[in-house]
């Protein structure tokens, strides 16, 4: 015995409904297997480099927006590849990118809105040290 259209459509739409709840519940593997410590970033746009001390690998998801409290849903979590898209309330959103080349050596691309203002970063992340 078949579904029915009407059947089918119901089972399509829960599946559906249910994706951004299995997203958000994704586990982020990749970022927490980054090596711990300092590292820092450089900005391809202008030069400009910024100390990161990491802990679990999600400091790089909010690079302009520092706040806790932000909702983020993962929009892909792969082995190498993690991407995110969060908001901050009152204060804007943005979605990032992060590729991983290696433990200590990470690729971050990130978009969004921070106080009212655009913004966009295409950077290079290296461990360098401890904390």
């Amino acid at each position: 015995m078949g579904l029915s259209r009407t059947g089918m459509a119901a089972c399509m739409a829960a599946a559906i409904a249910a994706l951004p709840l299995m997203a958000a519940a994704a586990d982020l593997d990749m970022l927490g297997s980054l090596t711990k410590g300092v590292w820092n970033m450089r900005i391809r746009d202008d030069g400009t480099e910024q100390r990161i001390c990491v802990r679990t690998g999600r400091e790089f998801i909010q690079l302009r927006h520092r706040q806790p409290g932000c909702s983020q849903v993962v929009v892909r979590d792969n082995p190498n590849e993690v991407v995110i898209q969060y908001t901050c309330r009152g204060n804007g959103y943005g979605r990032t990118s992060i590729r991983r080349e290696g433990n200590g050596l990470v690729q971050i691309e990130s978009q969004g809105i921070a106080d009212g203002t655009p913004f966009s970063i295409s950077g290079e992340a290296r461990h360098t040290g401890k904390c």
